[in-house]
């Protein structure tokens, strides 16, 4: 059975992409285009620049660990809302929490072919105040 354009988002966050980047092959369409806006505006990344982004990663972070609370289909399309959290190579036993994300990702010949993403800062006063909940997904 062919797998759902939430089966493909869902199964691109849970992989292991820093153990093993060739992942980036397998769920991401050679075509892909993003659009992310941060704390410092807006970036744009294609399937080049997405390669060189988790490669970048992978030299100061041992591990990503991520909790989606939200996981919307429409179509071709799929919303997720997670926060990443990591752990650092100059810090392997601490959970440092990155940030939080919201993206809409178009699934195109069973590809993340093109997204929109949003992500915010984890700030120490969101930790200690923190009530979120995991969502099964």
């Amino acid at each position: 059975m062919k797998p759902t354009p939430k089966d493909i988002v869902r199964d691109f966050y849970s992989s292991d992409i820093l153990k093993d980047l060739s992942l980036i092959e397998k769920f991401f369409h050679p075509d892909f285009s993003m659009i992310w806006t941060g704390s410092s505006g807006n970036s744009y990344m294609n399937f080049k620049e997405l390669q060189d982004f988790y490669k970048e990663i992978q030299k100061s972070y041992l591990d990503l660990q991520i909790e989606i609370s939200h996981l919307l289909q429409d179509d071709d399309h799929v919303t997720i809302r997670y926060k990443y959290t990591a752990n650092t190579i100059e810090n392997p036993d601490e959970d440092l929490e990155i940030a939080y994300f919201m993206a809409i990702w178009e699934i195109k010949d069973g590809k993340i072919f093109k997204g929109y993403q949003i992500s915010q800062p984890v700030q120490e006063s969101a930790k200690s105040n923190s009530h979120s909940r995991s969502v099964g997904i």
